[in-house]
């Protein structure tokens, strides 16, 4: 698909999300002709409790997202099993059929997005998933599902959609923090580990992330990069794209709000999806493990249970449920960092409470 086409769809996709948003009592008042996605844009302003606010929100900073992939040993599926996906990608909720359907199944490539808001700052939380951690060594661990990702710092600063400050990845047991050249933020109680580079896409400037093949940890390119084979995603609003081959530098993948109805969070009690809160549910099936013993049960974890084993009073899930504490430890100054809370439905902050 070329690129005038794919961002034609998105845009179809942003004027009919703000045009029913529009149509809700009292959201057209004031709206321009020439302007038909100025109500998501302007919703910014008051906060993000709107579905077209988050989504024109995370679109403008999803990352551009390299994948290094692996093609050798029989779990690589010739590199499928390195490609990004979303956690329903077989046409069910259950989490312990995954690494058994990877190889028949389309992989199009979606993330999960979040956001949580404050009066300072926005928090965006992108999180890729892969149906395997793999590998193709005898002495390695493997096991069914793979969730990992990045939390986005965006400062509000005014501007329509406020100022790219800072970055924490996840990656396995660990976070790692980044900040872009010119940030005001330094470190805090945790060093930092880089600097998140940018680069345009679609006359904007986004993060570039990058993931591990295998084990999919995650990090600011090029602290992480692709070598040999790999894929270059990029952000969409309505395309999910299944690479063409294990070296495809265009692939597109959709955003996908983990509180709709697509969504992770209304699921977090889904015993065939979790195994416990914020622990993916998965088991030894499908041939995981090159070996006896070596295929780990519910050992994936979703935003909500994400966890750096060493990062201090950060427990565990805050990294989603409460990002300005993680942000105010991990950056400084601490003190420009509210931590009142205007949206977060982690918290059931700003949400309407009868919903899930």
């Amino acid at each position: 698909m070329t690129s005038l086409l794919r961002r034609v769809s998105d845009v179809l996709v942003l004027t009919v999300v703000a045009l029913t948003f529009a149509l809700l009592p009292g959201c057209g008042e004031g709206s321009s002709e020439d302007d038909p996605f100025g109500e998501a844009r302007r919703a910014l302003l008051d906060g993000v409790g709107s579905t077209a606010a988050r989504a024109a929100l995370t679109k403008r900073w999803a990352p551009i997202h390299y994948q290094d992939v692996d093609v050798t040993g029989s779990h690589s599926l010739s590199g499928k099993s390195d490609f990004l996906t979303r956690v329903d990608f077989d046409g069910d909720w259950s989490g312990t059929n995954n690494w058994d359907n990877t190889g028949s199944r389309v992989l199009s490539a979606h993330a999960y997005q979040s956001v949580v808001e404050t009066s300072t700052h926005w928090y965006l939380l992108y999180t890729f998933f892969h149906p395997r951690d793999w590998s193709d060594s005898i002495f390695d661990t493997e096991h069914e599902n793979d969730g990992e990702g990045v939390l986005l710092v965006i400062q509000r600063d005014g501007s329509e959609y406020g100022a790219l400050v800072g970055a924490v990845t996840v990656a396995h047991k660990d976070f790692f923090s980044f900040v872009p050249s010119g940030s005001p933020l330094g470190s805090g109680s945790e060093s930092l580990d880089g600097t998140l580079s940018l680069a345009s896409f679609e006359g904007q400037l986004h993060p570039i992330t990058a993931q591990e093949a295998k084990g999919h940890g995650l990090k600011a390119w090029p602290a992480y990069d692709i070598v040999g084979d790999g894929v270059k995603y990029f952000p969409s609003l309505s395309l999910a794209e299944q690479p063409s081959s294990a070296t495809d530098a265009d692939v597109r993948y959709k955003l996908v709000d983990i509180y709709g109805a697509e969504g992770l969070w209304p699921r977090r009690e889904l015993t065939t999806l979790f195994s416990s809160y914020g622990t993916f549910r998965g088991d030894t099936s499908g041939g995981c493990g090159l070996v006896a013993g070596n295929c780990g049960s519910n050992s994936a974890n979703s935003p909500w249970g994400w966890d750096d084993q060493n990062d201090g009073p950060i427990l565990r899930g805050e990294i989603a449920n409460d990002p300005a504490k993680l942000a105010a430890w991990y950056f400084s100054p601490a003190s420009q960092f509210s931590t009142t809370y205007t949206f977060n439905p982690f918290k059931g902050i700003g949400t309407d409470p009868n919903q899930p």
